[in-house]
């Protein structure tokens, strides 16, 4: 990931879920929001529902492809967690680019409501 920066701690994933805006897509539920910053940050984040360990890594390789695919796409300066749902193991890499291209980015790059 040129862009972008992995995003660790447990604070920054629980404020996105409190504070961030949210797209829900077929196999994943992306979670955004400002950082002032001039990269992206992005955590994926997959839960036990998902299946087995494997079905889980195999997520979280599928929606890291997409975002390499898409990365340049998308506007710089936003904390982001993709949280995978049942789909997503079973899916592949460029429907959920896809995905980032015609619903992500363009919410992400919508002027803020005031």
């Amino acid at each position: 990931m040129k862009y972008s920066v992995k995003l660790n701690k447990n604070k920054d994933f629980v404020s996105l879920y409190k504070k961030g805006t949210y797209i829900v897509g077929r196999s994943c539920v992306v979670y955004f929001r400002r950082n002032g910053r001039k990269f992206n940050r992005i955590g994926i984040s997959t839960g036990k529902k998902i299946g087995c360990a494997v079905d889980r890594s195999r997520a979280r390789r599928v929606i890291r492809q997409a975002y390499r695919e898409t990365e340049e796409l998308f506007p710089k300066g936003f904390d982001m967690v993709v949280t995978a749902r049942a789909d997503a193991c079973s899916c592949k890499s460029y429907h959920i680019s896809a995905f980032f291209r015609n619903k992500v980015v363009p919410a992400m790059n919508k002027p803020k409501q005031q």
